[in-house]
Parts: C-alpha cells; structure tokens; sequence
C-alpha cells in the first residue's frame, strides 16, 4: 500500500472522507497533478512544483486545504494567518465540501501553473 494511502486510512472519520474527497477533487483537476507526502501531509504537485496540501490543524484536529501561492490570490475565504507565501481554506468535516470555493480557489491557483506564472519543470 502507498505511504499516500496510508495517511488516510490513518485518519479518523468524518475526517478521512473529508480528506478522501479533498483528494479526489484535487487529482481531477489536471492530469499533470501527482500526490506525494511531504512533511507528513499529502502533498499535490504540478508538473513537480507544489501546488497545494490538504492537512489536519494541531487541534483540533479539523482538515484545511494549503494553497502554496496563495499570497497571488484573491478570495473572501482564504486566510494567510502568519504566512508570507501559502493561504488555507478551512473545511468542515461535517458538512458538504464547498465544491464551487474549492473549485474558484484551486482553478486560480493552477492558472499561475499552467499560464507560466509560475515555472514548472
């Protein structure tokens, strides 16, 4: 089994499927997205530069979404916190994903990829 597996299987719901969905979601986005573990949390990669994370905050534990340029984007719902670079969108385990933010958010962040904003490799 994959170390990527692994971590969701490690989760507890309603978590894991909030995780699981998160996941699925980011990997439809482009075929060019990959998924790692990097510093213990799910990494996706674009073209192999960071692209996002999904993660569990301290506590509790509640999953958000990291957006590694998020300082280049604009929404209502993105928090920069104490970041100079990555912006997180929260997400309630317990309810539906907010499919149209996600969809906004990670449409605009995958744009600085594809449009060479951002270099890929």
């Amino acid at each position: 089994m994959k170390e990527t597996e692994q971590y969701y299987l490690r989760q507890e719901e309603p978590n894991r499927s909030c995780l699981q969905a998160l996941r699925s979601f980011i990997m439809r986005l482009d075929e060019h997205i990959t998924e790692s573990i990097k510093w213990g949390t799910p990494c996706f990669s674009y073209k192999n530069r960071m692209f996002c994370f999904i993660a569990l905050t301290k506590a509790p534990k509640s999953p958000y979404l990291l957006i590694v340029e998020g300082l280049r984007i604009e929404h209502p719902l993105l928090e920069i916190g104490s970041r100079k670079r990555m912006k997180t969108l929260n997400i309630d385990a317990n309810v539906d994903l907010p499919i149209d933010i996600m969809k906004d958010i990670l449409q605009q962040a995958l744009g600085l990829y594809t449009m060479g904003i951002i270099k890929t490799k």
